[in-house]
């Protein structure tokens, strides 16, 4: 006895995920049978209706019987008509038969013109600077109605994705990206910055001159890390040529490097793409090779499907098509 119960009271998500119903779940595959035989009031319209023979038709209403504890159709004459029970339910399930019905059909389309709503993007502040009007001149020539917060970057944390707290993170992948989607946008590399006239552009950059050898009292460098390391790939680079360089000053952002730069004789690292944008500087190629920077959009599964966010995904990626071939 003890056994038997507690088969019938147990359930759970077997090993792969599948939800397993318990013994005394009801069958909802009945629930459409019983709104038509509600409905119809006859086994043999009902049959017709679900392209059922009609034995099996009277199997379904026998099987809902005994699950429901009630007769439901009884004959009257030549007819049959329905019993108090399901004359009171009948609304209820034509109802829920519909809200079932309208939760298992595919999601519709969308209408972009007149789509209303608000994404959060989130984006560090020189990608704002270089590319957010932009990217808001895409997005509302199709959808003026759709609106876009960029919510600020203080870290990696995918925390935010899972959770539906931002709709899109764009930058580089995190390492700890798990179930994350990301599509490429663009790719891009690291380049010098330095103050328009500054002393090292006069004989050419070489390593040694980058680094700060023989210079290092007049020079310095202002880095760009929201974690306040000191040390990053260009200093890998240097230290297999024996070069350390003298990192001076660290600021949270890119454009608190440019504004760094353009107002001292430091020497910043930022970005190709947002220096190209900048003003009042001069930017050169680094005299080691670093890795390129891939930024890419980034969402969460669970708006994979979403037709709104998915329309999104596409004004994004073809406003950076030309900036990916360059």
């Amino acid at each position: 006895m003890h056994q038997t119960q507690q088969t019938q009271e147990s359930f759970a998500f077997n090993a792969i995920g599948a939800y397993t119903p318990r013994m005394s779940d009801p069958d909802f595959n009945l629930l459409p049978a019983l709104d038509v035989l509600l409905a119809e009031r006859s086994v043999t319209a009902a049959a017709r209706t679900l392209r059922l023979s009609p034995s099996a038709m009277s199997r379904t209403l026998a099987r809902l019987r005994t699950l429901i504890g009630d007769p439901l159709l009884v004959p009257a004459g030549r007819t049959m008509v329905l019993t108090p029970h399901a004359e009171a339910i009948a609304g209820d399930v034509r109802k829920a038969a519909a809200d079932v019905l309208g939760v298992l059909r595919p999601a519709p389309g969308i209408d972009v013109h007149n789509l209303k709503r608000v994404f959060s993007i989130r984006v560090n502040e020189a990608f704002v600077l270089t590319h957010g009007a932009r990217l808001h001149a895409a997005v509302a020539a199709a959808a003026p109605g759709v609106r876009l917060r960029f919510a600020p970057k203080p870290d990696k944390d995918i925390r935010s994705l899972r959770d539906g707290q931002i709709d899109m993170d764009i930058g580089v992948v995190p390492g700890d990206a798990g179930e994350l989607r990301a599509q490429t946008l663009y790719r891009d590399r690291f380049v010098g910055v330095v103050r328009t006239g500054h002393p090292i552009l006069s004989e050419g950059v070489t390593p040694e001159r980058y680094g700060g050898f023989g210079h290092v009292s007049d020079w310095g460098h202002v880095v760009a890390s929201r974690q306040g390391h000191f040390t990053g790939p260009v200093d890998e680079a240097l230290d297999a040529l024996g070069i350390v360089r003298d990192v001076k000053v660290i600021v949270p952002s890119f454009p608190a490097v440019v504004a760094m730069v353009a107002a001292s004789d430091l020497i910043g690292l930022v970005p190709r793409s947002f220096a190209a944008a900048a003003s009042g500087i001069a930017i050169f190629p680094l005299p080691v090779a670093t890795p390129e920077i891939v930024i890419s959009q980034i969402w969460h599964p669970r708006v994979d499907a979403d037709p709104a966010h998915r329309w999104l995904r596409g004004v994004i990626h073809d406003a950076f098509r030309t900036l990916a071939r360059d």
